[in-house]
């Protein structure tokens, strides 16, 4: 008889009954409109309608959670991080959907936009009517957003918009893009209806990562917004990074979710595939992999835990963030890569999960702050010195 870790070290009692129920909710629709198809997604390239998974995903309550008014559900950050861990153990690409929707597109103009930009925009995005994407990356700056070459000038009554934005989640099915660039003024947020004149997004081809999502390059040629398109009043990298800090959180959560379904798919084959007369789970060696995959993930959920709960409570802090984002990505990765060991020859066909979450998550490990960035923002913070630069 097989434990799951969850199981094993007590995790489920440390949940409230609200954040039980939506786990069980997410996973539902999962269960019903992702999982039957996301093979076939992932082998594709690309999930059959976005925009109807994004209604789905708002019918159910799920894209701006943790935000309040404007149609949003006004939830706890760990209720939003509950829901984040069943969306990734689905698949990556569709927590990054939820995540770039909710934590930074929707995030960004709830934070920083203007009441009446608010209201244009909020109520539909919560409820998957509306698709926004997240325009900061650029294809020369990804860890230094500082030196982004976006540009927006004053023309008249309005700004003029000219630049390229890479590696966009949802940026060909977006109806709104924030867009961050250069201006006399230090760097300024825009929300920009993508049907703008002059605004173009190209689907990126030949992924080998997060198939199933969308990803786009944006290209602004001579876009021409009104002044109330601009945030009003945050200036420099105060205003991304708040909203990266947001969706970083998710991450937190989301990364244990792939690694979960990476271990219940091994502890699975382990004790059904026979070799030498018997299962491969009566090997010390693989119950070891086991042991140490189930060991990782418990501590993964017990930090996400403590920073949801302290999120909820106090607030966290940009460096706090980059401690759970670094450790439960990096330790989930290497839990995927060890049960497709496990899973031998099969571990790479797409009939079982593990290769998708362990090529997904090679995304999840540079998106939002790479490895690098992250450990810097600790190690500033232990020594008091800055190594950026």
């Amino acid at each position: 008889m097989t434990t799951h870790p969850d199981e094993l070290a007590g995790l489920t009692g440390l949940f409230t009954d609200q954040e039980r129920q939506i786990a069980l909710s997410v996973r539902a629709l999962c269960a019903a409109e992702v999982e039957p198809h996301i093979g076939r997604w992932f082998e594709d390239g690309a999930p059959d309608d976005p925009r109807g998974l994004m209604r789905s995903l708002g019918s159910l309550g799920v894209l701006g959670m943790h935000l309040e008014g404007y149609g949003c559900g006004g939830m706890t950050a760990t209720e939003y991080g509950v829901a984040c861990l069943e969306l990734e153990a689905c698949d990556s690409g569709l927590r990054s959907m939820v995540s770039v929707q909710g934590s930074l597109a929707m995030f960004a103009i709830w934070r920083w936009a203007s009441e009446a930009e608010k209201q244009r925009w909020l109520p539909g995005m919560a409820a998957g009517e509306v698709v926004g994407c997240f325009g900061l990356t650029e294809p020369d700056h990804g860890s230094d957003p500082a030196a982004m070459r976006t540009r927006a000038r004053r023309d008249g009554a309005d700004w003029v918009i000219d630049g390229r934005k890479m590696w966009i989640t949802n940026g060909s099915v977006a109806d709104v893009a924030v867009i961050w660039a250069q201006t006399d003024d230090g760097i300024r947020g825009f929300a920009v209806p993508t049907e703008t004149p002059g605004f173009t997004a190209n689907t990126i081809k030949h992924k080998m990562s997060l198939r199933a999502s969308v990803t786009s390059e944006l290209v602004l040629d001579g876009v021409r917004v009104p002044e109330s398109a601009a945030f009003p009043e945050v200036r420099g990298l105060r205003g991304p990074l708040s909203c990266l800090s947001e969706a970083r959180y998710g991450i937190v959560w989301g990364a244990m979710g792939s690694a979960r379904t990476a271990i219940e798919c091994a502890q699975r084959y382990a004790v059904e595939r026979e070799q030498f007369g018997r299962p491969i789970g009566g090997f010390q060696l693989t119950q070891q992999k086991l042991a140490d995959m189930s060991l990782e993930y418990v501590k993964g959920i017990l930090l996400a835990l403590h920073l949801g709960r302290l999120k909820d409570a106090t607030g966290l802090r940009p460096e706090q963030v980059s401690l759970g984002k670094l450790n439960n990505v990096r330790e989930a990765i290497e839990i995927c890569r060890t049960a497709r060991t496990i899973l031998g020859a099969n571990g790479i066909s797409l009939e079982y999960p593990v290769i998708r979450h362990a090529n997904n998550l090679e995304s999840v490990l540079t998106y939002e702050g790479t490895v690098e960035m992250h450990t810097l923002i600790l190690g500033q913070k232990l020594t008091g010195q800055d190594a950026f630069r």
